[in-house]
């Protein structure tokens, strides 16, 4: 079973840099697309940003564009995401989670449709990691 574990939240002020980690363990083979989502007090879940692999396609939602980055590690099976000039409007639960079965030929335009039905296409989700951005 494949099982994914964030770490690197925090307490980060505003205008502030934070590395989230999200290591994959377990049958990792077959894990070609991570995706990062986030939920804050009282808010729905909402996407961040994806990765696809091999070739290393990412996308990113618009709040993200600019200020994240994500990357991947495969010989560390990691998943990095990258966020600088963090505003307090960024604070929330962050979570990887991972699809467990969609071919590396689908490609980068498979990001998008994750992120569009996460509940369909994501089989296993992190426990999450929490980043306060306050002053």
């Amino acid at each position: 079973q494949v099982q994914l574990v964030e770490s690197g939240g925090g307490l980060v002020q505003p205008g502030g840099s934070l590395r989230l980690s999200c290591t994959v363990s377990g049958f990792t083979r077959d894990v070609y697309y991570i995706v990062w989502f986030r939920q804050a007090p009282g808010r729905e879940r909402e996407g961040v940003s994806a990765i696809s692999s091999p070739d290393g396609s990412t996308y990113y939602v618009n709040f993200a564009e600019g200020r994240f980055t994500i990357s991947r590690d495969n010989a560390k099976n990691t998943v990095y995401l990258d966020m600088n000039s963090l505003k307090p409007e960024d604070t929330a639960v962050y979570y990887c989670a991972a699809d467990l079965d969609s071919p590396p030929q689908y490609g980068s335009t498979w990001l998008r449709v994750l992120m569009g039905e996460p509940s369909r296409y994501l089989e296993v989700w992190g426990q999450g990691t929490l980043v306060t951005v306050s002053s």
